[in-house]
């Protein structure tokens, strides 16, 4: 997160600065001014470490910019199920249950193709997507809590649903909305590496970390380095990230462990 907010400050050079006459240079090599371009140029002549750092500030809008939308429209739906109940609540866990039944790749390409590929319908695919957990773990902490004291303190008093919704239930399930969004940044950030790999996410000259892998995929034998340091700060960050997330998730409430991870029956 550091390195995406100071990223102009660290990149050594222009990430879409081209120059052939430098392209695919090992790391390490020195240019006749003397300047060090420390992991190698691509295809293009563009510096490798200063595209790297660019692609930081994409994935992370990505990841984090998907999981928000997810957890938005999740959360208003397992809420409004869980509270009201009923016909609403059946209608919604069976939308539920037919959009979980369609592979995520599947769905997420399909519309990237439909819409056209570019940053923000990536985000948007991507945080459409992928709400239905939201939906499932907030619906089942609403059934539990809106039986609850405070729950019927607060409708015998005349608070309106609205009111309880957002005063009384989403503080409580706040802590699980958290812990999931954690875990989601992850897989955004995978899944848009993959999108962009497919030539459907971040269209170039936008670097991002998966186009650059898409870029070093021709010159791998003789250029290795193109895609291996992009490729090493996917698994990196998602695995930084997951271990993040399983540490929010101890911490805020263990048992939610047992609900993430149990297969479907």
């Amino acid at each position: 997160m550091l390195t995406a907010a100071l990223a102009p400050l660290l990149e050594p050079r222009d990430p879409q600065a081209q120059d052939i006459t430098l392209r695919l240079k090992p790391p390490g090599f020195a240019d006749a001014t003397g300047g060090v371009f420390w992991l190698g140029t691509d295809g293009l002549g563009r510096d490798v470490l200063s595209r790297l750092i660019e692609g930081t500030r994409v994935s992370l809008l990505v990841g984090l910019g998907g999981a928000t939308l997810s957890a938005v429209l999740g959360t208003s739906l397992g809420l409004t199920a869980g509270y009201a109940g009923g016909w609403l609540d059946a209608l919604i866990m069976r939308v539920v249950d037919t959009w979980q039944a369609i592979p995520f790749t599947v769905l997420a390409i399909a519309v990237v193709v439909i819409l056209g590929p570019s940053l923000t319908n990536v985000i948007l695919v991507l945080g459409v997507s992928s709400w239905v957990n939201y939906a499932r773990v907030v619906r089942g902490e609403t059934l539990s809590l809106r039986r609850g004291e405070i729950v019927l303190a607060a409708r015998v008093v005349g608070a309106t649903p609205l009111r309880v919704v957002a005063n009384h239930l989403l503080p409580q399930v706040s802590a699980s909305v958290i812990v999931l969004s954690s875990l989601l940044v992850a897989s955004m950030i995978l899944f848009e590496a993959s999108l962009s790999f497919l030539g459907l996410g971040v269209q170039p000259p936008i670097p991002s970390w998966g186009n650059m892998v898409l870029d070093g995929v021709e010159p791998i034998r003789v250029a290795w380095w193109v895609s291996f340091f992009p490729g090493l700060a996917i698994l990196l960050t998602v695995m930084g990230i997951n271990l993040f997330g399983d540490g929010l998730r101890d911490a805020f409430d263990p048992r939610l462990r047992l609900t993430l991870s149990s297969p479907p029956r």
